[in-house]
């Protein structure tokens, strides 16, 4: 078996299945398999082969899944990257394999399990997404830049940010994503762009939650004061807002 192994970001992973597609036309597709870095535990009987990005194989791949599949395959592709799952780069390799051989119908055929799987990463992918873009939290510098941080599992942080950049053109902010160190970055009257943090950028933006104004008060005290004590049910809550997803949520923080 010879294992395909990327860092887990998006160009890499299609690289990855571009080396691992090549040699599988010589070996067979069953005599690979992909995985993201680090593999904390190698096989003795297996061959490790690191992969490094490439944009022309990108592009290549990329121009392969909307010609001879669809738009929507590659939009799966796209979500299934940014998942936490530990297969999630043997899931978008294996739908490919359906969805090369048996062209756009691909995305209806529920009944196949490679299929469903990347359905399932892209929901997951889609609804984390959907709860960080609910939950965002921004804290005011100086009332120059807003900064919001995050922790999610998966690599949600531009959609975030795409969300926040409709709502809030025309001001400086910044969604950093902890987990990875990266930020979604938007100058005002701008676009956003994705922008990976040095150490020390990322030490002195971790104190940005410290900083108090008037309306972290005036939020702590409204998200009190629309409670109703009678009604009251963690169990709910934790449910529409899990708990793991609270770190940096300013009604939650204690003093």
């Amino acid at each position: 078996m010879k294992v395909f192994c990327c860092k887990d970001k998006f160009e890499d992973m299609l690289t990855c299945i571009y080396d691992a597609w090549s040699f599988a036309l010589q070996k067979g597709h069953d005599n690979v398999r992909l995985v993201r870095e680090p593999v904390f535990q190698q096989s003795l009987f297996d061959e490790y082969v690191h992969v490094e990005p490439d944009s022309e194989k990108v592009e290549k791949v990329i121009r392969s899944i909307k010609r001879q599949i669809s738009n929507q395959a590659y939009l799966y592709i796209f979500y299934a990257s940014l998942s936490s799952e530990e297969d999630a780069l043997q899931s978008m390799y294996n739908f490919l394999r359906v969805g090369f051989a048996v062209g756009g119908q691909v995305c209806s055929m529920y009944g196949n399990p490679h299929v469903m799987r990347i359905v399932e990463l892209k929901r997951k992918v889609g609804n984390e997404s959907h709860y960080f873009r609910e939950f965002a939290r921004f804290t005011s510098l100086d009332n120059k830049v807003y900064v919001c941080h995050i922790e999610p599992k998966s690599n949600v942080v531009m959609m975030v940010g795409n969300h926040f950049a409709d709502r809030m053109p025309s001001e400086h902010w910044m969604i950093i994503d902890d987990n990875r160190r990266l930020a979604a970055v938007h100058p005002k009257d701008s676009d956003n762009y994705l922008r990976y943090l040095t150490d020390t950028e990322f030490e002195t933006l971790s104190h940005s939650e410290n900083y108090k104004d008037k309306y972290t008060d005036m939020w702590k005290s409204f998200f009190d004061a629309i409670a109703i004590k009678e009604r009251k049910n963690k169990a709910c809550q934790r449910n529409m807002f899990p708990v793991w997803m609270r770190k940096h949520a300013v009604e939650f923080m204690e003093e």
